[in-house]
């Protein structure tokens, strides 16, 4: 087994809640798992805790304004800003002393997290996992327009009924958005209990998802709506594996830019799996992240 510690690095006037499974300085390149969301928690995402058990150790954090980390309900939209969570990131590797010699995993949000980390070609980045991530969103809301329309037809009447009124806190336009989510976020039936307390903790504070994405994963009107890191992404040269799910709301064609543009990029489709391979497809998953980092970092 592995030990576990948790603490809190000091963020500007905030706190960055993170936890490590293993040895943080045992010569193993570690491995740093950023969420999605944005605005979701590490809770859903633990299982990469398992990559813990071949030697090499893991980081989760929460990101500020969720989880564990401060939350600040009463900030404008504008304040939250792909920028402060990279400052953040960067805080927290240097925190932990790791800034020379680190490998980075984000999902989803967490993916897209990463690319623009890695696009700034920092030293200390061995090799770069983008799991279930788009390249833009413009893709990303073309993709979920066409996976809404293969929605049953009256799924979708409830659903842009509810948007039209601007009643999208009602219960039955939850309802219909959860059908979209058993076939494209988390295809188990019923949730992990790791994925169910993450969507749990975005209900009691939405202020981060709300504000960057929307109200829903197929109806994005926040900050991000416009964002892409397409044209950037030559400028990383690390090691990268895609993830994505055969049935994923990162569909083909929102994956496709990253293994166009970034040099040597591989990429693993799990066939059975939708936007959480990490859980759907566990052990493949597990093991298809330690052999690709085994392979680029050593170990």
């Amino acid at each position: 087994m592995y030990n576990i510690t948790e603490g809190y690095a000091p963020f500007a006037a905030y706190q960055t809640w993170y936890r490590i499974c293993g040895d943080l300085h045992n010569g193993i390149t570690p491995l740093v798992v950023a969420h999605g969301g944005p605005g979701c928690t590490h809770d859903y995402v633990d299982a990469f805790r398992d990559i813990a058990t071949t030697g090499r150790a893991v980081i989760h954090y929460d990101q500020i304004g969720n989880g564990r980390s401060t939350h600040l309900a009463d900030k404008p939209a504008d304040f939250w800003q792909p920028a402060l969570f990279l400052a953040e990131l960067d805080n927290l590797l240097r925190h932990l002393a790791i800034e020379d010699n680190y490998a980075l995993l984000g999902q989803s949000w967490g993916g897209m997290l990463g690319a623009e980390h890695a696009v700034s070609a920092p030293a200390g980045l061995k090799a770069l996992i983008i799991a279930n991530s788009p390249a833009s969103m413009e893709l990303w809301l073309q993709a979920a327009a066409r996976l809404r329309s293969e929605l049953p037809p009256q799924v979708q009447e409830t659903l842009l009924a509810h948007e039209t009124a601007g009643t999208i806190d009602s219960a039955e336009y939850k309802a219909a958005s959860q059908v979209f989510y058993q076939r494209h976020v988390c295809r188990l039936n019923p949730w992990p209990e790791e994925v169910q307390r993450t969507f749990a903790a975005m209900d009691a504070d939405p202020t981060v998802y709300h504000a960057m994405n929307g109200p829903t994963e197929f109806h994005v009107i926040g900050s991000m709506k416009q964002w892409t890191v397409i044209a950037r992404l030559p400028a990383i040269q690390v090691p990268v594996l895609l993830i994505s799910g055969r049935y994923d709301e990162a569909a083909p064609e929102v994956v496709q830019p990253f293994a166009d543009h970034i040099n040597g990029a591989e990429w693993v489709i799990f066939e059975h799996s939708s936007h959480m391979p990490h859980v759907e497809e566990r052990d493949a998953c597990m093991q298809c992240v330690a052999d690709f980092l085994a392979r680029k970092t050593g170990a």
